[in-house]
């Protein structure tokens, strides 16, 4: 497998190029198609020049919750013309601010709705659990394709290139679980062996002191990880091989899932094409 995947970038610490993994009839994925991160907030002019020049940056799918994108901002690449921003939130939401479990309001004196952050049990999930508890974050991910299937689809659409040429990126906070799940599901279309696919997501742990020290420095997150190991973070390979076993128990696979979802040959096809040929 290729080891060079990272994308160092000033403002972002979790960006890897889905490039150089290897698939079940012996090729690899191709690099500059699409990539996976962790927040955009904290962007550079420099980094924004690389992403859309260099990389041919075109469409972002931002899986954060509604209060997350509230509460932090749209980031820089709102603003640049050539980059579409997808926002499609893998939680169910409820209110116009308010994700269900996943963000808490509270009424100033004067009034206003201040934040009163982000639940880091949703944004990191099984964090503080035993290693006897990592199978169920299986069932944990699962809910993300229970509760917003559409966002789903829509996500491994816009990897496709369903929205035009140039490549895409996908992210939430840390880059990990919500991104994970999502990027397990487009691997796994693409022909990515499962070792891969179950590499591909503990890879995220190299980086997690960094992640974690970004998102400890925001108000929105601080609150829910301060006083947490690092360690009680990191992806663990259980996790998502109990998710895609779930997945071919239940449906016979991601791609089974997926069908039953609106999904297509002709969508997978697509996919296929963007991360292979």
């Amino acid at each position: 497998m290729n080891k060079n995947r990272w994308v160092n970038l000033e403002g972002a610490v979790n960006v890897r190029d889905l490039g150089g993994l290897p698939t079940d009839d012996g090729g690899e994925t191709r690099f500059g198609r699409v990539l996976r991160s962790d927040n955009l907030q904290g962007l550079t002019a420099a980094d924004v020049r690389r992403l859309v020049g260099e990389l041919k940056l075109r469409h972002v799918v931002d899986l954060r919750s509604g209060a997350e994108v509230s509460l932090e901002g749209p980031g820089p690449l709102v603003s640049v013309p050539e980059v579409t921003i997808h926002h499609l939130t893998l939680f169910a939401e409820a209110g116009t601010f308010t994700d269900v479990e996943a963000a808490e309001t509270e009424v100033t004196e004067a009034g206003a709705a201040g934040a009163a952050g982000v639940d880091g049990d949703l944004v990191l999930p099984w964090q503080n659990r035993a290693p006897e508890d990592f199978e169920h974050a299986g069932g944990f991910y699962m809910t993300y394709l229970r509760d917003r299937p559409d966002s789903v689809v829509r996500a491994l659409r816009v990897l496709g290139g369903h929205e035009g040429e140039g490549a895409a990126l996908v992210h939430c906070a840390a880059g990990k679980d919500r991104t994970g799940v999502v990027v397990a599901l487009a691997l796994t279309v693409a022909g990515v062996t499962r070792e891969a696919v179950v590499d591909d997501y503990v890879r995220t742990g190299d980086r997690m002191s960094e992640i974690l020290a970004r998102l400890r420095a925001s108000p929105t997150y601080t609150q829910d990880l301060d006083g947490r190991p690092d360690d009680s973070h990191l992806p663990h390979g259980r996790m998502m091989e109990r998710f895609l076993s779930a997945l071919d128990e239940g449906w016979g696979g991601p791609v089974g899932w997926l069908e039953a979802h609106g999904w297509t040959a002709a969508d997978s096809a697509a996919l296929r094409a963007r991360l292979r040929d």
